[in-house]
């Protein structure tokens, strides 16, 4: 999408230095995944690290340009009615720096299914955020997972005025401020299958990377890895 491409373009352009830090929770009210939903079947590779786990990952993956190095740690949320599910997980990560021989990128991602009301009764907002720290300012993204509806980049350099930028199309490029993440990668898949150079484009190997580090958080988690799928491809 044009806002988080936005984001990397600020941290990759030198403007506030190397980044040092990249945080991004993803929870969601207690009540919004309902008890028989497919995000909690086992057997369908349920789970919140699987689910919103899997934004997080491949956000904070592009931000540091890199595949971390290392799960520090990871803690997850067993849900009651079957423990080998998370309804939470929280993983702390490292990424190699920019700069050789500089301290490595720390990173946490937080996902949960399930954040408890207020004094027991207010539903709490969801929480989609990113922040990036970086060697001469910071970036706040709000609203990276949907960011058609609304979202907001706020870049604040050190010793300067902060800014808020809002990005719904590329520039030069196609694309409505209605368009969805959904209809950019239908607009990429089109462009592919037509020979056409996509604007961006999801390489087989980044996705096999972002399910890789999901399996070592899960690892990591003690639950373990998610089941391999029982599916068959039919033959002719």
């Amino acid at each position: 999408y044009p806002a988080i491409q936005r984001v990397r373009a600020i941290i990759d352009n030198g403007e506030l230095g190397a980044i040092k830090e990249v945080n991004a929770p993803l929870a969601l009210p207690k009540g919004m995944i309902g008890n028989n939903d497919i995000r909690l079947k086992y057997d369908l590779g349920g789970g919140a690290m699987m689910d919103c786990g899997c934004y997080l990952l491949s956000c904070v993956r592009y931000l540091a340009s890199s595949n971390p190095t290392a799960v520090i740690s990871a803690t997850a949320v067993r849900y009651p009615r079957d423990p080998r599910i998370d309804i939470g997980t929280t993983a702390n990560l490292t990424f190699a720096s920019s700069k050789p021989g500089e301290e490595p990128v720390r990173s946490t991602i937080r996902c949960d299914f399930a954040i408890p009301p207020r004094w027991g009764f207010i539903p709490h907002w969801p929480e989609l955020s990113v922040h990036a720290v970086c060697e001469r300012g910071s970036i706040d993204v709000f609203n990276f997972v949907m960011p058609v509806i609304y979202h907001s980049i706020t870049v604040r350099p050190d010793g300067d005025v902060p800014r808020t930028e809002r990005v719904y199309t590329f520039e030069g490029g196609k694309g409505e401020e209605w368009w969805s993440t959904y209809r950019y990668q239908l607009e990429a898949f089109v462009d592919k299958v037509k020979g056409r150079t996509p604007q961006t484009w999801v390489s087989p190997e980044d996705s096999i990377a972002n399910m890789e580090w999901i399996e070592k958080i899960y690892e990591e988690s003690g639950l373990g890895s998610r089941p391999q799928s029982t599916y068959v491809l039919p033959t002719a």
